[in-house]
């Protein structure tokens, strides 16, 4: 998939570098660990091989151009993702799907077949020309582009929980840490009563999913709010206190998912007996299994989340507080995100990365968990062209988390930008912070 349409106009570049991440990501593989299913809540790893380039010819087909279809069948077969639930895992086997050599070829023909219409869009300058047609052209790229930028996200934590040894070794990097990380990161900011917007006016002009549209003001009670990230060594504490045994802290539900699946710690941890019978816990990264650092962000569950901050007497924002304490936040400034790093970094590195009210580091690092059930702002408007986007999952059972994480593109750091899964989905790169309600004026 080598071929790449001139880049004319800069949407066609994006989606030319969004490209760019994706096969990458595949590369990290090695060839015969393709079919495997790292999360057995997601489709084996060739599903996305595939999936990336039909989106894209399922998109922009009879709405951006005229795609004659070369195989239907595959047109269907990797027209859609899945979402991680509660039960219901899928039991397909590798047999089941096309070879990776089939899965490549439609991938290449689907792409060539693009190109050679982007290619006739961006001479033409179509895309950017005044009028109906440019803003639809517009719109229809920029699904295009951030869709396969969220599964670059998707793709890496699913790759993360491969073996180590199903990965190309020569692609490893240490991962920073201190050799003598501070503790002392748990201090408060007060956040003082006032309003904050969420979603975004459909006039603005910008590009937004069909959930960020509907602006909602709301005003919001005064809060205190964890200037960092719940750290790794806070969350350690959480888990010597006895925090998994108890079930005061969960509620029934969560208890009862914790106890079928016997969750003992956050999914990337483990705890390792060495030589002198001494235990320590490990962390594993994209590429390493190392010494838990103990001020990184703690990836976990909105279940784990939630059962930390009743134990820490507090509890997890809403996402108007998160919105609130967000304000004034130069989100596009330094941090941890667009690709720039596969883990974590320690939650005070990106000291510039701070809001009005002296909350940091709230975009990248890690996408934060909110007590906030995702569903639609007022006057919500499916997208006509993937009407299940946000719609399906205006259910009840997904937790709105906002922010970004390493492995979020840039674009998607956008305040209106919301993310959301399921409480019991512990492998997203989601960690959380904690508010407590005040009374000051």
């Amino acid at each position: 998939m080598n071929r790449d349409p001139a880049p004319h106009h800069p949407l066609v570049q994006r989606l030319i570098d969004a490209r760019q991440i994706t096969d990458a990501l595949f590369s990290i593989v090695k060839p015969e660990f393709l079919y495997e299913r790292p999360i057995r809540e997601r489709h084996r790893i060739v599903f996305y091989v595939g999936h990336l380039e039909a989106f894209d010819r399922n998109l922009f087909d009879q709405r951006l151009f005229d795609l004659p279809a070369f195989d239907p069948h595959l047109d269907q077969l990797f027209a859609f993702g899945i979402d991680p639930v509660d039960g219901g895992f899928p039991t397909d086997q590798p047999s089941d799907w096309p070879s990776l050599d089939a899965v490549r070829a439609y991938g290449l023909r689907a792409r060539e077949q693009i190109d050679r219409e982007l290619d006739a869009l961006s001479d033409s300058a179509r895309v950017g020309r005044k009028g109906a047609h440019a803003d639809a052209s517009e719109q229809l790229l920029n699904v295009a582009i951030e869709h396969r930028l969220m599964h670059a996200e998707t793709l890496a934590y699913m790759l993360h929980q491969l073996p180590l040894a199903q990965k190309v070794a020569g692609l490893r990097a240490p991962a920073p840490t201190r050799p003598e990380p501070r503790q002392a990161l748990s201090s408060m900011v007060s956040v003082p009563v006032g309003a904050t917007v969420l979603g975004m006016s459909r006039e603005s002009g910008q590009f937004g999913w069909d959930n960020e549209f509907g602006e909602k003001r709301v005003d919001v009670p005064a809060f205190e709010i964890d200037r960092h990230m719940v750290t790794n060594g806070a969350f350690l504490q959480f888990i010597e206190a006895g925090g998994y045994r108890e079930p005061k802290w969960w509620t029934d539900k969560d208890w009862a998912w914790k106890e079928a699946e016997h969750i003992e710690h956050p999914a990337c941890w483990s705890e390792q007996t060495g030589s002198d019978q001494n235990s320590a816990w490990m962390l594993r990264t994209m590429f390493d299994d190392v010494p838990l650092p103990l001020d990184w962000p703690a990836y976990v569950s909105h279940a784990e989340a939630s059962a930390y901050a009743r134990w820490a007497g507090k509890a997890l924002p809403s996402e108007a507080q998160w919105q609130r304490a967000a304000h004034g936040a130069p989100h596009a400034a330094s941090g941890n995100f667009d690709f720039r790093s596969w883990d974590p970094q320690p939650v005070d590195a990106y000291p510039d990365n701070i809001s009005a009210f002296g909350v940091e580091g709230q975009f990248g690092n890690g996408w934060e968990w909110t007590s906030t059930v995702f569903d639609a702002l007022p006057g919500f408007e499916a997208f006509p062209f993937y009407p299940g986007y946000s719609a399906n999952f205006f259910d009840g059972q997904h937790y709105v988390i906002k922010g970004g994480s390493a492995r979020t593109a840039q674009c998607m750091l956008r305040p209106a930008f919301r993310n959301w899964f399921q409480p019991h989905y512990q492998y997203v790169y989601a960690g959380f912070r904690c508010v407590k309600v005040t009374n000051q004026p």
